[in-house]
């Protein structure tokens, strides 16, 4: 999944969640995921690219005017701990590796308030993925989320729409009126209005998942108009649930499945409201009379694959 948003100066970036088909361990993420300075030798490209885009802050006593300051604390939680191996985190992220200065670990000078350099280690350093902080020269967060804690990145960055305010219109007489009218609008900057006149995309799911509905027997949601409402209610609009019974009844290979696993054998036609089987896939075994009924793969994600994701956020600034 990745959504395209917008900062308040109007400078776009992405977050990303891809899920992985095998679990990581510890032992696997530091190839993928560092959060430590490079070594200038070895690599001083990819060096002055961590410096430049990956340093958090600083913060905290070097820098009390930063912006992730509140209460005296950075709510980034920096600086982090030293670790000498990576551990499983207890808040969905793991804990990265972050060597000391002469035990494997490298420090950086860096410029705060414009013209103070100071001297930081790994404590500072932003996860981030060697290979795409080469490719795109960019500040490019990279987190493992190991486990359904994480929920900030699986289901709130990669969903959440643009900025909100609640705001009211009253006149000057009317100050102490009860009874006021609010308007909910969205904060769109130039350049986000500019991506949509242009129709480029902002949100990306592979692959595609479908609503299953679930309610009661003739409890399903109907919208209705005066026009329409006898007609409504004669015949009602069929749901994925609604059309699962009738699918039972018409082919015998859907008995044998859970309400769940239909989507799996079966896709949801829209237009004529009906489970209608696959063409692609793997066919079933022991249901050879119907070539039709197949398994898409695509479409089997397992739930602890749905527990091991990677979420990139692209920030291009």
């Amino acid at each position: 999944m990745s959504s395209i948003k917008w900062q308040k100066r109007g400078l776009p970036h992405s977050h990303i969640l891809v899920w992985l088909e095998e679990k990581l361990h510890p032992a696997d993420v530091d190839p993928i995921i560092s959060a430590e300075i490079p070594n200038p030798e070895e690599d001083s490209m990819l060096y002055n690219i961590i410096k430049k885009h990956m340093i958090h802050g600083p913060c905290g006593a070097l820098n009390r005017k930063s912006p992730c300051m509140k209460d005296g604390k950075c709510t980034k939680r920096y600086p982090r701990e030293l670790l000498q191996e990576t551990q499983t985190g207890h808040d969905g992220y793991p804990l990265y590796r972050r060597r000391k200065a002469g035990d494997g670990g490298f420090t950086a000078k860096v410029t705060i308030l414009g013209c103070n350099k100071v001297e930081i280690d790994n404590k500072w350093v932003v996860p981030y993925c060697p290979i795409l902080s080469k490719i795109f020269n960019a500040h490019i967060n990279v987190e493992y989320c190991n486990t359904v804690k994480s929920i900030k990145y699986i289901c709130k960055y990669v969903n959440k729409g643009s900025d909100q305010a609640v705001f009211g219109l009253e006149r000057q007489e009317m100050r102490r009126d009860e009874v006021s009218k609010y308007e909910i609008g969205r904060y769109i900057c130039s350049s986000e209005a500019t991506w949509r006149i242009l129709d480029f995309p902002i949100h990306h799911r592979y692959p595609p998942v479908e609503h299953l509905y679930v309610h009661l027997e003739n409890g399903q949601r109907v919208y209705f108009t005066e026009d329409n409402v006898r007609d409504r209610i004669a015949e009602p609009p069929r749901t994925t649930l609604t059309a699962f019974f009738d699918l039972c009844r018409e082919d015998d290979f859907a008995k044998t499945l859970l309400y769940c696993d239909v989507p799996q054998y079966y896709r949801w036609d829209r237009s004529s409201k009906k489970w209608k089987r696959r063409i692609q896939g793997i066919h079933v075994e022991g249901h050879q009379e119907s070539s039709h009924a197949t398994l898409l793969v695509e479409c089997t994600l397992s739930t602890q694959a749905h527990l091991n994701a990677v979420a990139c956020a692209f920030s291009f600034t």
